[in-house]
């Protein structure tokens, strides 16, 4: 069964997220303090976590920030602001998803099995040539001219799904999706930082390569003619 950490000060809010959790088959662990989270994190697998903004000892926001240092387990944000900035740091800072308090249980524990479906490994070759690049789907590395390219969880997905379909134009709305963050977050944008990020370590490898082309208004491809 797949393991959820839940971060919450608040007892009430994380006795329902337990039930509602444990009511679907998932085995939950509830930790109230950001410090705490992360050192279990460190040592112990999780396949989600649900983390609280507002925590006593270290903010949500922090918490995640450390966390994305050593792991891309996907994270859900529990929070009480609705500002859109807010959101939009959560998601551009590693989050999959971001739920507004009040809220309702069995809405985040169909969250939860809706990201873990979308972040499972997919079936396909272990490993697949893209013209320079040679992703490995069983080990979640790409290799770009021979060079390992350090990437994160996101910027893995993104990459392998423009590889998979060379030329084709994806919308940033599609990319979200592929990414296993919610569509109806409604925050593609967010995708705009991933690429930027994911072309400056591009050009480490080729400086005067533009693997990902920009079509304004409409998305992303990849060029294997310029790659």
């Amino acid at each position: 069964m797949p393991y959820i950490l839940i971060v919450e000060d608040e007892a009430a809010i994380a006795d329902t997220l337990v039930y509602a959790l444990q009511a679907e088959g998932f085995t939950t662990c509830w930790l109230g303090l950001g410090g705490v989270a992360l050192e279990r994190l460190a040592g112990e697998p999780f396949d989600l976590v649900i983390l609280d903004v507002g925590l006593p000892d270290i903010g949500g926001f922090e918490v995640c920030k450390r966390l994305r240092r050593f792991s891309e387990v996907p994270v859900i944000f529990l929070t009480a602001r609705s500002e859109e900035i807010d959101r939009v740091v959560g998601l551009e800072i590693g989050a999959d998803d971001y739920v507004v308090k009040p809220f309702s249980p069995r809405e985040v524990a169909a969250r939860v099995k809706a990201i873990l479906k979308r972040t499972a490994p997919r079936e396909s070759a272990a490993s697949a040539p893209s013209g320079p690049f040679q992703v490995d789907s069983e080990r979640v590395q790409i290799h770009y001219h021979g060079q390992l390219l350090s990437l994160t969880r996101h910027e893995f997905r993104l990459l392998q799904n423009l590889l998979a379909q060379p030329e084709r134009v994806f919308s940033r709305e599609q990319l979200l999706d592929g990414l296993g963050v919610a569509a109806d977050v409604g925050y593609e944008r967010s995708i705009d930082s991933h690429v930027k990020s994911l072309r400056a370590k591009l050009r480490q490898v080729a400086a005067a390569a533009e693997p990902i082309q920009t079509h304004r208004g409409l998305g992303y491809s990849y060029s294997p003619r310029h790659a």
